[in-house]
Order: C-alpha cells, then sequence, then structure tokens
C-alpha cells in the first residue's frame, strides 16, 4: 500500500457514571476511563473502540485526546471523515466499512480523509494496530457500529457554554456560516440515533456545574 501513511498516536445500556472533566476531578475522570478501557473487552477483532461522541463545542475532542495520550491509543477525530457539511448521516456506515470491518476480519484498518477545501478524498491512511482505538466525534456512537463498541462517552454540555466555545475558536469566521445547519445535523442525527441514552459514561463538560466534581460508579439497574 504504498500510498498509505499512519494516523498518529495521540444494545441499550444506561449512563454508567456523570463527571466533570474540570481539574483535579477532570485528571481523575481520564485516569478512571482509561482503567476502565483498559479492562474491557475488545468488540472489534482485537480491538477495544472507544467513542467519545458530542455535540459540537461541548470538549469532545478534548478528552478524546486526552484519553488517547493516557493509553497511547490512536485516535481518530470523525471531522476527517464527514463528507462535508451534510455528511453526519454517512459517518456510521464509513466507520462501519472502512474501520470496523477489517478490525473484525484482523485486516488493518483505512480510511480516507475528506478534504474540505476541493471536496475530494485523499490518499489511503492506515491505522496503527493498537490495543485501543478512540473514535471522537459527533457520530462516534452511531447504531452502525455501536455493538463493537468497547466503550461509548457522551459529552453534554449547555448550548451557550458550546456557542462561547464556537466563537473563541479560531476557525469562527469561516464556522459561522455553516454553525445553524450542522446543529439542525446534529439535531436531527441524535434524535433518531439517541446517543446519549445509549451512552455508557456521560461527562458533564460544564464550567458552572459544580454538582458532578465526583465519579460515581454504576448501580444494578
Amino acid at each position: 500500500m504504498s500510498n498509505s501513511t499512519q494516523v498518529p498516536v495521540a444494545d441499550h445500556r444506561e449512563p454508567a457514571w456523570t463527571a466533570e472533566p474540570q481539574g483535579e476531578a477532570g485528571r481523575d475522570l481520564v485516569a478512571r476511563l482509561a482503567a476502565l478501557i483498559r479492562d474491557s473487552t475488545p468488540a472489534a477483532g482485537q480491538t477495544r473502540l472507544v467513542a467519545v461522541d458530542g455535540r459540537s463545542g461541548s470538549g469532545k475532542s478534548t478528552l478524546g485526546l486526552q484519553l488517547a495520550a493516557e493509553l497511547a491509543a490512536p485516535i481518530l477525530h470523525l471531522d476527517d471523515l464527514y463528507e462535508g457539511w451534510q455528511g453526519l448521516d454517512g459517518v456510521g456506515p464509513l466507520l462501519n466499512e472502512w474501520i470496523v470491518q477489517p478490525l473484525l476480519a484482523d485486516q488493518t484498518a483505512r480510511w480516507r480523509p475528506y478534504i474540505w477545501s476541493d471536496g475530494t478524498r485523499g490518499d489511503w491512511q492506515e491505522v496503527p494496530p493498537s490495543p485501543v482505538l478512540v473514535l471522537e466525534g459527533c457520530g462516534a456512537g452511531s447504531r452502525a457500529v455501536a455493538e463493537h463498541l468497547s466503550l461509548l462517552v457522551w459529552v453534554e454540555t449547555a448550548p451557550d457554554v458550546r456557542l462561547h466555545r464556537l466563537k473563541n475558536r479560531p476557525d469562527w469566521d469561516s464556522y459561522r456560516h455553516h454553525h445553524s445547519g450542522w446543529a439542525e445535523a446534529e439535531t436531527a442525527h441524535l434524535r433518531r440515533e439517541n446517543t446519549p441514552a445509549r451512552a455508557d459514561i456521560v461527562v458533564s463538560n460544564d464550567p458552572r456545574n459544580d454538582t458532578c466534581n465526583d465519579i460515581e460508579p454504576p448501580t444494578d439497574q
């Protein structure tokens, strides 16, 4: 595969924990999530797939990167998979075709990054073999791949906090023209997928929230 390059390392279930990833509690959250992932059963061949899902501006990218660093695992950002601004609905099937099915067959997972500037796909890239692969982005927990996830994390953040964060990003000037359309796509996707209710972990990422500084273990249903 001479065209390939490697990605740099970096059923209904009730939410198990709720926590706020801030300060000491945040460091504790990442460490405990990592421990939970290490103890989980691989569900995509020999790989533990971890989905970090949430709406735009929720903080899922930060949490995904922290988890990947803690686990020395590769991370795949779904921003590189979406087929443009209308690509959210198609990301689940792409994850299944390009990532899950090869892993189930003991083959190397490969994907083609979407080039936003010209609307084309780049060369095939390989996901380096690893006990854990972190999938980060809205749609990471899609039903199309749900049964092959070892852990599904949903990052919950209030709409005004998410908007404030988005407006303070360096790419806001270009993103703002697409913000409302993408938000509508997220709403439709989540209404259909019901991702927060299927999550194993719900993370409250709101700096005004002082009630979720501890992580509670799951209770028997």
